[in-house]
């Protein structure tokens, strides 16, 4: 084997894994999440978590980013350790699906059905289409599937410039000598194992294995511990994903090596003992590209198959190894650092998941930042010493909530996203800076509230009972938000204007009446300051809504409220309605 025929099978290698990574990135983004999200969902039962863990990964085309995945979700406290054994099972038979496909490399003989079937034919039909699906389409989900298949083409086409450029090795002695070595199961093990940890991926290990048959040197002696150990290998990622994650996810990756090794182990057994009692011929056997594919799917099958009914024990190991922590050492998180706990950067691969996390962190942050609000208003009518601190605590927290959500954002938005998906992350970081400019404003009134007991000074009957219309019309347009936001629910958006619209007309008018109330002296200069602080804190926090619930609608604010304004019957009526809804009392 010459150096030009060494170059030529690195030069493969190269397109190979490329391709493969590049395919499994194009399915996940074009899936959206849509499949991982799932995992979260539909987990209850271990059979059902195996049967989605086999699918999502048969898709995504990578045991090792369903496995992360799983890790992130235990770290996050979305799925529970027994929950993620059973879709760590069925990520290692879902990865078998790649071996099956390279296995087309395999295929003899000169009739029409097989040479359509030919990796170097689906290789040029797959390019050709892809490349002028991603130049010509102008649909980016079209240009996602064109780069797919661009991809599955350069991952057949670099298997094929393996497999050329090793096949001299046939004749080559020293070559032949040095797979004699891997008759030693446990040096075959080992070599499995190394190779897999190295390139983290056994679809790719398994792949480079297949590409190696056409030299004849592969037997089946050979070739099964090496396949053993590749399963073993791929552990490599998960447990370098878990560095720095809480004991579940710690638990999480031991239980996908714990799972690999004991089959593995048990495999190895088997084969020791039917090559030392039995010694079948077909061990000294040459295989194909078919065969590494069928021994890579028995194995993970029969080594689900067998543990499955031993997945309490399973889980027992994971907690024996990864103990929980004394209780005396044991400090409480903050509101912020569990809702944060989402923001896994293990998703960042898996941008729909990411995103889907985002969300719910970011309605949180809503939720909290209306509470507080909305305590923050409580007050006027009693104080109360546990209200104010949890205002002042969830101020906080909204401020912690917006740095780490927001510098999560700013990283998933330079990942690959759909345009959907980028267009929501945009709309998410506009968001959370309103919601955390409303904690501020109940922080805020909550100093006004405690300005008025210092002084010892109170608003007026008249006044109070003109507030409280404000006050209930400030909630509405909060819950309105707050449902729009976390549901997307435009219609619910479309009602928050028209409302804002009713609560500035209260506004002016209970400015007009406090003004009149100061020039009659019936109110104070001091409280008149307060008065008009605290109506302008209620103004910006409408403001805030109505740009939430406007960069819902996907609209320019200026042009669609003049539109709805001048053009909208339906804006006209709710405007009417919050109108009656909320009528001031007559003025004293």
């Amino acid at each position: 084997m010459g150096f030009m025929d060494v170059l030529t099978m690195f030069g493969g290698l190269v397109v190979f894994l490329y391709g493969m990574d590049m395919m499994g990135a194009g399915l996940r983004k074009v899936s959206g999440g849509k499949l991982e999200k799932l995992l979260e969902k539909m987990t209850g039962r271990t059979l059902r978590g195996v049967l989605l863990g086999a699918g999502v990964t048969a898709i995504i085309q990578s045991s090792s980013a369903t496995t992360v995945m799983v890790v992130g979700f235990v770290n996050s406290g979305i799925m529970t350790l027994k929950q993620a054994i059973g879709v760590i099972m069925g990520a290692n038979v879902g990865t078998t699906v790649t071996a099956w496909l390279l296995s087309l490399s395999g295929l003899q003989g000169d009739s029409l059905l097989v040479s359509i079937f030919k990796p170097e034919s689906i290789a040029a039909v797959c390019g050709v289409i892809g490349i002028g699906m991603t130049m010509f389409c102008k649909s980016d989900s079209k240009k996602d599937i064109g780069g797919i298949l661009a991809a599955f083409c350069a991952l057949l086409f670099g298997m094929d410039v393996m497999s050329g450029a090793v096949k001299p090795l046939a004749n080559d002695p020293t070559f032949t000598s040095l797979f004699t070595m891997f008759t030693n199961p446990f040096l075959g093990l080992l070599a499995g194992i190394v190779l897999t940890a190295i390139i983290q991926s056994s679809s790719a290990s398994v792949g480079i294995l297949q590409a190696l048959t056409v030299t004849g040197s592969i037997t089946y002696g050979a070739a099964i511990p090496i396949i053993l150990g590749q399963n073993i290998g791929t552990c490599a990622t998960a447990l370098i994903s878990c560095s720095g994650a809480n004991r579940g996810a710690k638990r999480a990756a031991m239980v996908h090596l714990y799972f690999n090794i004991i089959g593995a182990v048990v495999f190895l057994l088997l084969f020791l003992g039917m090559r030392y009692i039995l010694n079948p011929p077909f061990l000294a056997n040459a295989l194909d590209a078919a065969n590494i594919a069928v021994i890579h799917t028995a194995f993970n099958i029969i080594s689900t198959v067998v543990i499955l009914p031993f997945t309490r024990q399973l889980e027992k190991l994971a907690y024996l190894t990864i103990p929980e922590p004394d209780e005396k050492v044991r400090a409480p998180k903050a509101l912020a650092e569990y809702e944060t706990a989402e923001l896994d950067p293990r998703f960042l691969s898996t941008p729909g998941i990411a995103l889907e996390r985002c969300r719910s962190v970011g309605s949180a942050m809503a939720s909290l930042s209306r509470s507080i609000l909305l305590d923050s208003l409580d007050l006027f009518n009693k104080w109360d010493e546990d209200t104010a601190a949890r205002i002042i605590k969830g101020e906080d927290d909204a401020d912690i909530l917006e740095d780490k959500l927001g510098a999560y954002l700013v990283t998933l938005s330079g990942r690959s996203l759909t345009n959907e998906d980028s267009a929501e992350a945009s709309q998410l970081l506009h968001a959370i800076g309103d919601w955390e400019r409303i904690s501020d404003h109940a922080k805020q009134i909550l100093s006004t509230v405690e300005e008025m007991r210092e002084k010892n000074v109170s608003f007026s009957e008249a006044a109070r009972a003109e507030l409280d219309v404000m006050f209930n019309a400030v909630r509405e347009t909060l819950t309105l938000t707050v449902h729009a936001f976390s549901s997307g629910d435009r219609d619910a958006a479309r009602q928050v204007e028209p409302l804002i619209q009713v609560s500035e007309g209260i506004k002016q008018t209970l400015r007009s009446r406090h003004i009149a109330r100061l020039q009659e002296g019936a109110c104070t200069i001091e409280l008149g300051f307060i008065f008009s602080d605290l109506l302008t804190s209620l103004e910006r926090v409408g403001a805030h809504c109505s740009n939430i619930a406007l960069n819902i609608l996907e609209t320019d604010p200026h042009a669609y409220v003049d539109h709805l304004k001048k053009e909208d019957e339906s804006y006209e009526q709710m405007v009417t309605e919050y109108s009656t809804r909320y009528q001031l009392p007559a003025a004293k």
